[in-house]
């Protein structure tokens, strides 16, 4: 099928449904899904930015704005739907979020033509500024780790004090022994 303007194929509605459910299911399973505006990338350097993301267990996908209208329905991405408009490249993060969002950023300090628009990481839509602010936090790992730091303190502390107390008792009843053994007996 060709248009009738000069020769470009025409998308059959059968692709175009394909490709909405397509989107719909990569915004359906990944965790975090950043809305991009990739005007002015160069071949090569969307592809060193897909290798990047990658990296992290994302993916970066250019689409068209009313096929992802569509496959946004019905899926957590659907309050950033506005969003959807100019040039736009979503990245999917399949992984941890915060990865995926520091991993983004640092490409945009390097080049400034990539543009974040908006992110909806785990169902909750974020500002620029506010995926800045998550992308320094410490990786989901490393809050685990911190975490179990913290409870394992406690724990540590509480364990050091009984052996403690258990070695006293022991020192007590083994004076009383020998106490009681000079003594005689009695």
């Amino acid at each position: 099928m060709v248009s009738e303007e000069g020769g470009t194929p025409l998308i059959t509605k059968q692709k175009k449904s394909k490709q909405i459910d397509q989107i719909s299911e990569k915004l359906m399973n990944a965790k975090a899904v950043i809305l991009t505006e990739y005007k002015g990338l160069t071949v090569s350097e969307i592809s060193g930015l897909r290798l990047k993301i990658k990296e992290t267990g994302g993916e970066f996908k250019v689409v068209k704005n009313t096929l992802a209208r569509i496959a946004a329905k019905q899926t957590p991405v659907e309050s950033a739907i506005d969003f959807f408009n100019g040039p736009t490249a979503i990245v999917f993060g399949y992984g941890d979020p915060i990865a995926i969002a520091k991993k983004l950023l640092d490409f945009t300090s390097e080049n400034e033509k990539l543009k974040i628009k908006t992110g909806v990481i785990e169902g909750k839509v974020y500002t620029v500024e506010e995926i800045k602010a998550l992308s320094t936090l410490p990786s989901r790992t490393a809050l685990y780790s911190m975490l179990l730091g913290a409870l394992q303190y406690p724990m540590k502390g509480f364990a050091l004090t009984l052996r403690s107390t258990i070695t006293q008792l022991y020192y007590a009843l083994e004076s009383l022994k020998n106490k009681k053994e000079q003594s005689g007996g009695n």
